[in-house]
């Protein structure tokens, strides 16, 4: 962390830091991993995801994600987005093992902007409110979803097009046509390379932006019809078979988080 002067001679060590970002364009930052230091994603205005070995995460704006010091992750911001990302010296401790999200009670988004403004704090209050901050983050359970990515180019390309576009129908033949692979070699390089038939895979692909749209509150009715099912009582099964909660349940639990954040 980078070492700050305030008004008087003693060095202070930022244990904590926070950058801001507001996005006109869609982003992405490819998987890499912080070994010295913890994250902290929260006050997202939009859709931010983050995708670690422990899930696929969407990031609302009433709740954080923690990211542990040497997880890799991937992070993704629509256009429009807007959020904060905290970094926290790994010699801090971690409050969870493994990629969660975290409720962000008012008095922690306050002090992390005071940590952040001038006159900056002197060392022994900084390390009070870096202290106090850690104290105050609350693990709460969300919905995730694993959903490795073909290496292969052709079925990259189907995978990533069925993201884009998850209500797209096209059958295996359909896009072996389109990528130029016939729908036997499609269909076994998704099994070899993600675990998971064609079938599977898109289903769980239209769950995981499921959760997008639900994280900003569209309408479960929404949703279904932007995930390509015919009634929203189709996709409430799906939604079920695959997170093992309907679509209620999951704003249900993520209300509760919420309230934890108030």
């Amino acid at each position: 962390m980078s070492l700050i002067g305030p008004a008087t001679d003693e060095p202070v060590v930022w244990r904590i830091d926070t950058n801001s970002f507001d996005l006109t364009d869609h982003v992405e930052w490819e998987s890499h991993a912080h070994d010295d230091r913890h994250e902290l994603l929260w006050g997202a205005r939009g859709t931010v995801s983050a995708e670690t070995t422990d899930g696929y995460f969407a990031v609302p704006g009433s709740l954080g994600l923690w990211i542990p010091a040497g997880t890799e992750h991937r992070v993704a911001a629509a256009p429009g987005t807007a959020f904060r990302c905290t970094f926290i010296d790994a010699d801090l401790p971690s409050i969870a093992a493994a990629t969660t999200a975290v409720a962000i009670p008012e008095v922690v988004r306050v002090v992390l902007e005071r940590l952040e403004a001038a006159p900056y704090l002197a060392l022994s209050p900084r390390r009070h409110a870096e202290e106090l901050t850690l104290s105050l983050l609350e693990p709460v359970e969300v919905s995730t979803i694993d959903l490795p990515l073909p290496l292969d180019t052709r079925a990259r390309q189907v995978a990533q097009a069925l993201l884009s576009e998850p209500a797209d129908d096209r059958s295996i033949d359909d896009w072996g046509r389109h990528v130029g692979a016939s729908a036997r070699n499609l269909s076994r390089l998704f099994v070899a390379e993600t675990g998971l038939s064609f079938s599977t895979w898109r289903t769980r692909a239209r769950m995981r932006r499921a959760i997008d749209w639900l994280a900003a509150d569209h309408t479960v009715a929404s949703v279904s019809r932007r995930c390509g099912y015919s009634t929203p009582s189709a996709f409430v099964q799906a939604f079920r078979r695959e997170l093992g909660r309907t679509p209620g349940e999951f704003a249900s639990v993520r209300s509760v988080a919420t309230r934890k954040s108030a």
